[in-house]
């Protein structure tokens, strides 16, 4: 049966979507242009699409007004115009950061972009949606947690034609235990090109990392972890 896979460009979502393409699904990709500062990310989702063979891929673009509080810069860190993007966080890469929400939080960001993918899905008949979702490195983002995508899988078949009718969905976060580490390797075994992944929440405009935000410290972890070289610092990308 077909799939949709929510499709960022980053390195989660690129192995996610490659795990949907391995576990035998036709795909559909969604992805989101909601103002963010990293949207270099989204012409590595796009490539990345194609690499997969997508039977389609759609960005959906989001007026960025909806996520930022006007009046403080506090909603969120991603929106450019927003508050400073936290750098150089070490107490993230020990866990002490686990229990906090990060000011790089985007309100609600995955119950709006599941609920896009799920319109999309039924459309198609797809009754698979997968999301990179992983709840141990980004424990502080409620919206990725399981009991939030569980919640979601369920109110996705109560709230659609599809599921009342005994289609139904399922919703899949292959991702959603394992560590930076698991995924890379994951990754690589299925032949993930991680060159054309955008991580960093502040990249330059031809997509060079900035080294010092949670993203890159937590991609530069997992990297040096699995034994290789991150092949995306080896682009020219001056």
């Amino acid at each position: 049966m077909a799939a949709v896979v929510l499709l960022s460009g980053g390195l989660d979502s690129v192995t996610t979507l490659f795990v949907a393409k391995a576990e035998g699904h036709e795909i559909y990709c969604i992805s989101f242009d909601y103002g963010q500062r990293h949207r270099f990310e989204l012409q590595c989702a796009t490539e990345q699409a194609r690499r997969a063979g997508a039977l389609e891929h759609h960005t959906v673009k989001i007026d960025p007004v909806l996520f930022q509080d006007r009046s403080s810069h506090s909603a969120t860190a991603l929106i450019a115009g927003g508050a400073a993007v936290p750098e150089n966080r070490s107490e993230l890469l020990t866990g002490a950061a686990e229990k906090q929400i990060p000011v790089t939080y985007v309100p609600a960001r995955n119950l709006l972009f599941l609920a896009y993918a799920l319109s999309f899905a039924e459309s198609r008949s797809a009754g698979y949606l997968y999301i990179g979702a992983n709840a141990l490195d980004y424990s502080g983002y409620p919206d990725c947690r399981p009991a939030f995508l569980q919640s979601f899988e369920t109110t996705a078949n109560l709230g659609t034609k599809a599921g009342i009718e005994g289609q139904g969905f399922s919703l899949k976060a292959p991702l959603v235990d394992d560590t930076k580490a698991d995924i890379i390797r994951r990754g690589l075994k299925l032949g993930v090109d991680y060159s054309m992944t955008s991580s960093c929440y502040q990249p330059s405009d031809k997509g060079r990392p900035c080294g010092r935000c949670d993203s890159c410290l937590l991609r530069e972890k997992g990297f040096a972890e699995v034994g290789v070289e991150d092949p995306l610092l080896l682009k020219d990308l001056a």
